[in-house]
């Protein structure tokens, strides 16, 4: 699968700031870069440094007045897609260092909260098998509506809600997994056929010695996901971090399938 990828982003400020972009997509085994740009207007220079996990990068810019960034990509996707189902579970004990933070509670996804809730609807349930009955469960539970969800949502909030956007959805997948002893973490994204076009959040869990992309709220499939960064939850993932204040002026994000 090949991807066109286009987002633009124009923010007026009121005064001088730090921003912290991660809009680039990731160059991974799985997901080629054959081309990319990103154009950022500023009087001032810019930086780019490492994401989590060794995984994207970030670009350090200073705003005065009003940040432009404009990015654009062709992204090639080979990446295997087994059934989650028929992935086994890995004993916490046994797992790989690196994953131990994607298996604790975070900023967003409390997921010491929904240890009843795991054990009285999903018991007997592990690995593969509980992780598909947790992203169906989700995606048939939750409503894709921006009313009621902002930035200081979290999982919890959306199990209560019943509704929220695609970070949302990701959020209470990534602390019912955890719960569930899965590690599970966090993704930004960019994917064809998301209504409305936007930047993307997704997940990743760890299952039979791997990391495998869901998307809970079910408009994208793995093999055409193309990550950007990963990380606990949407602390580490934004698109933007803003060290002071702004307001937004335009957007846009649009992604689309290429012939090959």
């Amino acid at each position: 699968m090949r991807l066109s990828i286009d987002a633009f982003l124009d923010y007026g400020f009121p005064e001088p700031a730090d921003v912290l972009l991660q809009i680039e997509a990731a160059a991974l085994p799985d997901q080629w870069l054959e081309a990319q740009s990103l154009v950022i207007e500023s009087d001032h220079p810019i930086r780019a440094v490492m994401g989590e996990e060794g995984i994207g990068q970030r670009t350090w810019a200073t705003a005065e007045h009003r940040l432009v960034a404009h990015y654009r990509a062709v992204v090639d996707i080979r990446r295997a897609t087994p059934p989650l189902a028929a992935l086994p579970h890995t004993p916490a004990g046994l797992l790989p260092p690196q994953t131990i933070p994607y298996l604790l509670p975070s900023r967003y996804c409390e997921s010491h909260r929904f240890d009843h809730f795991l054990r009285r609807s999903f018991g007997g349930l592990r690995g593969g098998d509980l992780a598909v009955a947790l992203s169906e469960w989700v995606r048939s539970n939750i409503d894709y509506d921006g009313v009621g969800s902002d930035g200081r949502s979290s999982a919890l909030d959306t199990f209560a809600e019943r509704r929220g956007v695609c970070r949302d959805f990701a959020h209470l997948l990534v602390a019912l997994a955890r719960a569930g002893e899965i590690p599970a973490r966090c993704v930004a994204a960019y994917a064809p056929g998301v209504e409305p076009p936007d930047f993307h959040a997704v997940v990743e869990l760890w299952l039979g010695g791997a990391w495998h992309l869901v998307d809970p709220t079910g408009m994208a499939h793995a093999d055409e996901i193309a990550r950007v960064c990963v990380g606990r939850d949407a602390t580490d993932i934004a698109f933007m971090t803003i060290f002071g204040s702004a307001w937004l002026q335009q957007q846009r994000v649009s992604v689309t399938r290429l012939l090959d």
